[in-house]
């Protein structure tokens, strides 16, 4: 039962946004757009009566989806960035940082396998950050694999068991693209006994979305 979203508009998927809002303020190094998105709207057409809602990436931030919507227009700002990273890892291309930063802004202007191959080049520097695993993840879900998004999702989780929002993104291609359904809202009761009160990117709590995907894999089945 995959689910056909635009991208970067109507995605389930969620970067890490709100840890990259944070290190956006903490620190003056790293760029605003570079880190953390702001949370996407989500809409999920067909699903559950028009029940609109957002959800964010791993560290907090954008949404992944598929085919409709045209990913947002990149800055000259943005795009000039890119070049100027790009310009680094050849340079040094063991610059861990750069790699990561490089990755952020090709995921923020939906070159897929650029931010694949950036975030891989990122995590070869430098392993364990489930963060960024998460955010790789999000891209193999974009790129038409999610298989390899669940594998990915599940080494953040290795790297960190309390990592919730890989094991919410899991939850949503769990369900939303391969229909695992029981499988998905197992993934986001494990969120729930990480944080109660977890919520989607809007605010909604995911304690009330794995009601209303119960709701309707119910009635589906009557």
């Amino acid at each position: 039962m995959s689910a056909d979203f635009p991208i970067d508009r109507n995605i389930f998927i969620y970067r890490n946004v709100s840890q990259r809002v944070n290190m956006e303020k903490n620190q003056a190094t790293v760029s605003k757009q570079t880190l953390y998105f702001s949370v996407l709207v989500v809409f999920i057409a067909g699903f559950i009566c028009g029940v609109v809602f957002t959800v964010m990436k791993s560290d907090g931030t954008a949404p992944v989806a598929t085919n409709s919507a045209q990913p947002p227009a990149q800055s000259q700002q943005e795009a000039q960035a890119i070049l100027n990273l790009e310009a680094e890892v050849t340079a040094n291309p063991n610059n861990y940082n750069a790699w990561t930063q490089l990755g952020h802004l090709y995921f923020d202007s939906n070159q897929v396998s650029k931010a694949i191959g950036a975030y891989t080049k990122s995590l070869e520097l430098h392993s364990g950050n489930a963060n960024l695993l998460t955010d790789l993840g999000v891209m193999y879900r974009r790129s038409g694999d999610p298989q390899k998004a669940i594998e990915t999702f599940d080494k953040a989780m290795s790297m960190d068991s309390s990592h919730a929002p890989s094991r919410f993104n899991k939850g949503i291609v769990l369900h939303f693209d391969l229909g695992k359904t029981e499988e998905a809202i197992k993934s986001w009761q494990s969120v729930l006994a990480i944080n109660p009160d977890y919520q989607t990117a809007n605010g909604m709590p995911l304690k009330d979305l794995i009601t209303q995907v119960q709701t309707q894999a119910s009635e589906s089945s009557n």
